[in-house]
């Protein structure tokens, strides 16, 4: 099996997003994780996001970004039938070197507490979980979520 490992472009949206749809433990938003949210995002953070290829089927996808201080990274999926071939870690290498380029020193993530299989691969690879932090969210207009 052959991956290749492309800089993800809003082309591949359909089907980036029926692999996020399918995945356990990606949350998913009709306004935030919309083709036109995410073409927005790839735009304000080019060449950061990458998908994964097997013969022309997307097989993993990954979103990163930044706010100039830290990395940011969504979503990081790998078809369960090709997991422990080291592909989310090719794809979590290709968006910490396009950080590394654009001057981000650090990475975060957000992770269902409840995922445990997406925890074991974090630490699995060298992330360290913090405890000294929560989230908080707010909408912000009634119409996103």
């Amino acid at each position: 099996m052959r991956v290749e490992i492309t800089p993800l472009t809003i082309d591949r949206y359909e089907d980036v997003h029926a692999l996020w749809v399918q995945a356990e433990g990606v949350g998913l938003h009709d306004y935030s994780d919309s083709r036109e949210s995410i073409a927005a995002y790839l735009e304000r953070n080019p060449g950061m996001s990458f998908v994964a290829t097997v013969d022309g089927v997307v097989v993993g996808a990954v979103l990163a970004g930044h706010d100039g201080r830290r990395g940011y990274l969504h979503h990081l999926t790998v078809n369960p039938d090709c997991r422990r071939r080291g592909i989310g870690r090719r794809l979590v290498d290709g968006c910490l070197d396009a950080l590394r380029e654009a001057g981000i020193a650090k990475c975060h993530l957000f992770i269902f507490n409840t995922n445990e299989t997406g925890i074991a691969f974090w630490e699995s690879v060298g992330w360290t979980p913090r405890t000294d932090l929560r989230i908080v969210s707010k909408v912000i207009d009634g119409t996103m979520v």
